[in-house]
């Protein structure tokens, strides 16, 4: 069965910025800087990969929309909360995000950072105030998340990693633990949400984070790689930013053509991991090709 993706991804998005509107609405109470700022990097035109990756994941189990929408956008305000503290000055120093100026530009580093801040907290409580989901359901989803977000194995160490080997000579091992991190954790959450909402099995749920995981590895080989190659038109993003950072890179470490030859393994190992699911996998293998060949 062949899967229309663009359709999903755009559906998927709709109802995920229709949602985000819902929780996030325009507002005339103060600090309405506080509120414009959120609004700015929220609906900058991003993807909405991780919630739509969560809303495939759960459509594979049968689980219905309502039951995944809020937890998808959920994990869209930690991406954008994540995007907009690595923007900052202290961390990555970037201008242009998603092909507009970046939350510190526009308004400045004090409130970008409580902007993050609040899209932190505010996607847990949006997951905590879900009806369509149990109490358990719920306490499962935010200590998921909040585990591939903060803790000594999730993104923000990650960052961590990440930041300390600017400018050093890191082994293949080490830059695997940087993006199994920084990358990878959030996107195993995601596809773990859409498992556990579904009420996938102990095995299924296995499968999927090993999917998830390889998956989350071919979406950083592949974004380093684009910004060796993409123009910013294409990227929404300054290009060539990490060799000018001097940031540990699959390129930098590997070469052009073995990172390109590595995509291609990763891939393979992403839709091996599908085979240990008797459930409709075809959308899950059809986002593998996606990030496989992604150009922005």
């Amino acid at each position: 069965m062949q899967v229309n993706l663009k359709n999903f991804l755009a559906e998927t998005s709709e109802l995920v910025n229709q949602k985000l509107d819902r929780l996030v609405p325009e507002s005339e109470i103060e600090p309405k800087n506080l509120q414009a700022a959120i609004r700015w990097s929220l609906f900058a035109g991003g993807k909405r990969f991780r919630p739509a990756l969560t809303i495939a994941v759960g459509n594979c189990f049968g689980s219905p929309i309502e039951k995944l929408l809020s937890t998808a956008a959920a994990l869209e305000m930690i991406h954008t909360y994540s995007l907009v503290h690595d923007d900052l000055p202290a961390m990555d120093d970037d201008s242009i995000r998603r092909g507009q100026p970046t939350c510190h530009v526009k308004f400045d580093e004090a409130t970008a950072i409580l902007a993050g801040d609040a899209l932190q907290t505010l996607a847990f409580q949006t997951i905590a105030e879900d009806e369509n989901l149990t109490p358990k359901t719920r306490v499962k989803l935010i200590s998921e998340i909040a585990r591939a977000a903060g803790t000594p194995a999730g993104m923000v160490a990650g960052q961590v990693f990440d930041l300390a080997a600017e400018g050093k000579q890191i082994s293949g091992e080490d830059l695997k633990r940087i993006h199994e991190r920084k990358t990878g954790a959030m996107i195993i959450a995601a596809a773990r949400a859409g498992a556990i909402v579904g009420e996938a099995t102990e095995k299924e749920l296995n499968a999927i984070s090993i999917y998830a995981a390889q998956l989350g590895l071919l979406f950083q080989i592949v974004d380093d790689l684009l910004d060796v190659s993409g123009t910013a038109a294409d990227l929404g993003k300054t290009p060539g930013k990490d060799a000018r950072s001097e940031k540990a890179t699959y390129p930098a470490l590997y070469g052009l053509e073995r990172a390109q030859n590595l995509a291609a393994e990763t891939h393979r190992s992403c839709i091996a991991a599908l085979s240990e699911i008797e459930k409709p996998i075809e959308l899950l293998r059809e986002i593998a090709d996606f990030i496989l060949h992604r150009q922005s």
